[in-house]
């Protein structure tokens, strides 16, 4: 039996779903539904659904990166897009980043029928419902990543994404979950998704691009190096210190003296 779960931020349309489709016609049931994309990603992890109705137009959501972040945890997971949100170019990339269907709303009946015959036709051919039951995260992360192509579509966008929020936000005191919230994945997945795609850490990630800042802000003679390392995000001149010269093979101060000349 597969499970189904619906997020949409309009009633009629979420009530409608649940009463009218014919769900025991594909052997499906209805696992829960949401008005919004905070509370419908919860309610995903924990009743870890087969098959995905939603919109992308909602408040508190980011369409792709909820796509993206699906497709990257959960690769059987089958994801059906009803939206009225008309752009080409993100249909496109939905598509691209592993939507079953993307239909546009109104949609006919009978187009939401074709496209739950073809996503119960895709998991009749895998290994059938792929998580009957909620896991830990831990848990979660082992078990996808038994066969799990790190480099995917999906995958590359989580971690563009990411990336991009460190690299702008790296002079906070940034933690690994909190990337991973503006990622929509866990923080396990998102660990092993940056290590996989560039050989490092987050933690190396996030000095690198401290460091990369502190180096262009050392050539400011106006400022002494303790400000550069706390303007930077460092809460200490002394780890700052040792980050630096890790990474440079000199001292900041050294740097400094060495690119004034």
């Amino acid at each position: 039996m597969y499970k189904v779960a619906i997020i949409d931020d309009e009633p009629l349309i979420v009530e409608g779903l649940c009463r009218t489709m014919p769900w025991e016609k594909w052997n499906c049931q209805l696992a829960g539904f949401a008005y919004n994309g905070k509370e419908g990603m919860s309610m995903i992890q924990k009743e870890r659904p087969d098959i995905i109705i939603s919109d992308i137009n909602m408040p508190e959501l980011d369409g792709l990166k909820m796509i993206a972040a699906l497709k990257s945890e959960f690769p059987d997971m089958q994801l059906i897009i009803l939206t009225g949100y008309r752009e080409f170019e993100y249909a496109r990339e939905a598509i691209s980043l592993g939507v079953a269907r993307f239909l546009l709303k109104p949609s006919k009946m009978s187009e939401l029928e074709e496209a739950m015959e073809e996503v119960t036709r895709r998991l009749s051919q895998s290994e059938g419902p792929f998580l009957s039951a909620p896991l830990s995260e831990e848990e979660s992360m082992d078990e996808n990543d038994k066969e799990m192509p790190y480099h995917t579509e999906a995958n590359s966008f989580i971690v563009k994404n990411a990336l991009a929020y460190i690299q702008e936000n790296s002079q906070e005191k940034l933690r690994l979950i909190d990337v991973a919230d503006q990622v929509y994945v866990s923080q396990w997945h998102l660990s092993k998704l940056l290590n996989k795609h560039t050989g490092k850490t987050f933690s190396e990630i996030l000095n690198s691009a401290r460091i990369d800042k502190a180096r262009e802000l050392l050539k400011d003679p106006s400022l002494r190096i303790c400000d550069v390392a706390e303007i930077v995000g460092f809460q200490d001149l002394a780890h700052f210190s040792r980050v630096f010269k890790k990474m440079e093979g000199m001292s900041a101060n050294e740097y400094r003296n060495t690119s004034s000349k």
